[in-house]
């Protein structure tokens, strides 16, 4: 095996500060787990980071947390996979162990975490270092395109099982027709639940995608009255629930009132600011519970890969791009472009 490889580095904070760095590959020992990266999915945090307006990351660190590859080398604690297994990794890497939330693996929730990515090299290079707990072996049948977006997808998992327990009676809202609000559509279609997915003019094609995966009702709220569309299928009760995917304030603030009283919002995607204005009068009146849903834990990685592997999940439809990771930079000018849908690096090239 070689000795140093290049990896997609956050140099130090700002905007860009991006490298193709060399550094060694990662030294195997005790519980660890090293894995040949396949491919690695951009995700949405990588975008922010790229931007600086994602503060989690400890600098210099290489990204990537949405991945998936083959073991090839194992510390002397391991005992549950081996060598040349096809693998999926959670993307906690350390944590405290002593916490409440270690103590019940809601290892997402641990204030000393350390994530893959973010304060421990990521995927974007030849091989990523991870430990054997969050180690997920993959069904044959499942493809490494597939497998790298268990990541995001365990997330919407987290959201609509843990969080909100979603109900195939409930009529929902999903705001933001990106990847996260496309694998929400999925997750939902999958339990059964009545989708209403709303984006703006310029997410046209990823609508009418959103439609072609099972989308009750598609709505542009920049052309159409969400309210109108909202109250025509619920008979003026409002949503069960809403799902924001979008971090975009205006858009949860537009569908708070429209929540049936005792709704839900639950809060997946990021915001660009940490305090924001939000229709507080609407929440209280309706006695709308609000809830946040961050990231994921290992309760939510069996289901999101049983859900890719069965099928539920359009993987051909969500990768519309494939760089090599040679082609990093390009690749990152893609995804802030916003044009395609899941856009994945591939480190099956010589670098």
């Amino acid at each position: 095996m070689q000795s140093t490889m290049f990896g997609v580095t956050k140099t130090e904070p700002g905007y860009d500060k991006m490298e193709f760095v060399e550094i060694p590959v990662p030294e195997v020992k005790d519980d660890g787990v090293l894995i040949e990266v396949a491919f690695t999915g951009i995700c949405g945090s990588d975008v922010h980071t790229f931007k600086g307006e994602y503060k989690n990351p400890t600098t210099p660190v290489v990204l990537g947390h949405e991945f998936s590859g083959t073991v090839v080398a194992v510390g002397e604690n391991v005992t549950k996979v081996k060598v040349g297994d096809r693998v999926t990794s959670e993307t906690t890497f350390t944590t405290c162990g002593k916490c409440e939330y270690c103590h019940n693996k809601q290892y997402n929730l641990c204030p000393h975490r350390k994530g893959i990515g973010t304060q421990q090299n990521g995927s974007m290079a030849k091989y990523v270092l991870s430990r054997e707990e969050s180690v997920h072996k993959l069904p044959d049948t499942l493809s490494f395109e597939g497998a790298a977006m268990t990541e995001p997808l365990a997330c919407c998992v987290h959201a609509m099982y843990q969080k909100s327990q979603l109900s195939l009676h409930d009529k929902i809202i999903i705001i933001g027709p990106g990847p996260i609000g496309l694998f929400l559509l999925q997750v939902a279609k999958d339990i059964g639940a009545f989708v209403i997915m709303t984006g703006i003019t310029k997410d046209k094609h990823r609508l009418e995608l959103a439609k072609k995966m099972g989308a009750d009702v598609i709505v542009d709220t920049q052309q159409e009255s969400l309210e109108e569309v909202v109250n025509k299928y619920t008979d003026g009760v409002g949503v069960d629930k809403v799902y924001d995917a979008s971090g975009a304030i205006q858009a949860v603030n537009q569908c708070i009132p429209l929540i049936k009283k005792t709704g839900q919002l639950v809060q997946v995607g990021l915001f660009k600011d940490k305090m924001n204005a939000i229709d507080m009068e609407s929440i209280i009146q309706r006695e709308i519970t609000v809830t946040g849903s961050r990231s994921q834990n290992p309760f939510d990685w069996p289901i999101a890969i049983h859900l890719l592997n069965k099928g539920a999940i359009q993987i051909d439809e969500m990768i519309t791009k494939k760089y090599p990771l040679t082609q990093w930079r390009e690749a990152f000018e893609a995804a802030i472009a916003g044009t395609e849908i899941k856009i994945m690096l591939d480190s099956n090239q010589n670098v």
